[in-house]
Order: C-alpha cells, then structure tokens, then sequence
C-alpha cells in the first residue's frame, strides 16, 4: 500500500478504540467495527482488514449489498476521491469479493491462532465434557453441522453455564466444515469452541464483521455473564438461529 501525497503516515490507524466514520453511510462505529480500505503502489482500492497499511485510509461499515450499489452509482469513487484527496485510484471490479475472502481469511487465521495456543476446542466429545464443565466461553457450528449434534453441544453448555431454560446456543458460522477443516489443518471440522473470554472476543470481533459484510443479522442480547455487552457467545436470538450487527462505518 502506499501513502497519497500529503498525508501523514498511519494518521488514521492508531489507537484501537477511537472512532472511524463510514465513508458512505456516516455513521460512526470504533475501527474493530469496520472495514478500512487502502490504495496499493499502482492505485488499485484494496481491502485493509487488520488496518496495517500505511497512509490514509478510507472506512465502511456497509453490507456487501449497499457496498455493490455504492460502487455501481459512483457513490463509492466519490467518497474515495475526497478521502484520498484526490489520488490516482482505481476501483476493482470484484471489490466485494476482496473484502468476504479477506474477512473469512481473517476469521480463519484468528482460529488457527486460537487452536496453536491451546484455547480453541475441537471434537464433539471433548467440546461437550468441557461445556458441562463450564469450561466454554464460546460455541460455534459449521453452516452444514447437523442440528442434532449442534442441539447436543448446545445443551451441554446450557447445562454448564447454569442457563438452562434460556435460549443461549452456539453460534452458526458462515463457512461449511471443509473449509473450516482446511484452515485448520484438521479432519472434519464441525464445531469449534473457545474455553477463554479474551479469544471469544477476538473472535467475536472478526467474526461479526464478516456476518455485518454479508448482511446477516448479529444479536446483541448477553446472557452468560455478558453483562448486557453485545457478542455472539450467547447466541440468543428470536430468528431461528439468525445473526445480525448495527451497521458499521468509515473513516
């Protein structure tokens, strides 16, 4: 990536909590919400998602569909030529496509990350002794899982987190169990859980962004110890499993 004429390096990266504004829809959302867009040495709009690059950068916080609509408008070279001060810039054609592979491969990488240091469970076994133990801070099944096994794990977390009677449920994950067995160098990849808080937020985080991009719905009830906070280890929805976010934003 390269840094437009003009602009300080890394002016809008630093800090993790300050607020970024969405380039499109105005609206405003702290950075881990949103999407930064960066321009390349020949120019080319590519998707930042650690927000790492240097120079100034451009936030969203739109759905795939809003950002297609934005692009097919001339909405989003508009907004992209103010912020960018007026650099050279050129906007790929599969933009959308680059920014879902690139928050999948985010999410993935966060999981593989999770799995080396020992937080990430695998194996529906070992994930259901830990769950009745208490010992699970986050449940996730694969989008092709079977709802009898996911039903199964989902009990026993119920049971372990003294929230029987309560809706609280794993979370159904954007990606089916082959590509979640790629990218995590594993056999048959089903469901997945976190026995550490600090990972299932991280998780949560990446993982929000890209069901947010994909326009699908995150709910923001807690149970579980959430204190009211917004994630997706309680998994109670009214949806029938259904996720969904506030919309995001840009800077």
């Amino acid at each position: 990536m390269r840094n437009p004429r003009n602009e300080r390096v890394s002016s809008d990266i630093e800090g993790t909590s300050a607020e970024r504004t969405c380039i499109l829809s105005g609206e405003k959302a702290v950075r881990g919400e949103f999407i930064r867009l960066a321009i390349s040495p020949d120019g080319l709009v590519l998707p930042d998602i650690h927000a790492r690059a240097p120079g100034r950068g451009a936030w969203i916080g739109v759905s795939r569909d809003a950002l297609e609509i934005a692009v097919s408008k001339n909405k989003l070279k508009g907004a992209l030529a103010r912020a960018y001060k007026g650099a050279a810039i050129t906007i790929p054609d599969d933009l959308a496509d680059r920014i879902e592979a690139a928050l999948a491969r985010a999410l993935t990488d966060r999981l593989g990350l999770e799995l080396k240091s020992g937080r990430l469970l695998m194996g529906s076994d070992r994930i259901a002794q830990n769950a009745r133990e208490g010992r699970v801070e986050w449940l996730a099944h694969a989008a092709d899982a079977r709802e009898d096994g996911s039903r199964k794990l989902d009990q026993a977390w119920r049971v372990g987190s003294e929230a029987e009677g309560t809706g609280l449920r794993g979370v159904t994950l954007p990606l089916d169990r082959d590509t979640l067995s790629v990218a995590l160098g594993r056999d048959n990849v089903v469901h997945l859980a976190l026995n550490d808080r600090g990972a299932a937020d991280r998780v949560d985080t990446l993982l929000k962004r890209l069901l947010h991009f994909q326009g699908q719905v995150i709910s923001r009830e807690a149970s579980n110890g959430g204190g009211g906070q917004s994630d997706l280890r309680p998994g109670m929805d009214d949806n029938n499993g259904a996720t969904s976010v506030d919309s995001v934003t840009t800077n």
